[in-house]
């Protein structure tokens, strides 16, 4: 019954990003001309809200399905891993036009050629997971 949920919850955050334009490549363009606020206004007001939900989460020590305690672990401290990641997160999504949540909406609204960009994306996890040991973290 959880992974119909889950399904539920998928389709309709998959509406409202399409909705939404947030899946537009004409919108992460714009973006990335510095031309509109349409995206910057999306991704502020998802900052904000993630940062609600995690206040509210650790203030009333909130439990996860199954009464599982939710723990956030704190990240490393560094600016290199998370400029050099963030440059090839922005490089990929400026070229395909979409990030990874965006791709999969794109597939269900019909632009197939998306897919070429998904397969990248999951060859791209594979390589790194092969690799991950061998890189410095």
């Amino acid at each position: 019954m959880k992974y119909i949920t889950y399904l539920m919850v998928g389709v309709f955050f998959g509406i409202v990003m399409y909705k939404s334009e947030a899946a537009s490549w004409f919108r992460i363009y714009e973006m990335f001309q510095f031309g509109a606020f349409h995206m910057y206004g999306i991704i502020g007001s998802a900052l904000v809200l993630g940062i609600l939900g995690v206040q509210v989460i650790k203030r009333r020590n909130l439990k996860a399905f199954g009464n599982q305690e939710m723990r956030l672990q704190p990240k490393d401290k560094g600016v290199s891993r998370y400029l050099i990641g963030g440059i090839i997160f922005g490089l990929g999504w400026a070229l395909a036009g979409a990030c990874p949540g965006p791709m999969y909406v794109l597939v269900g609204a019909g632009y197939y050629s998306i897919l070429v960009v998904i397969a990248a994306a999951l060859l791209g996890t594979f390589v790194y997971g092969v690799l991950r040991d061998k890189l410095p973290h």
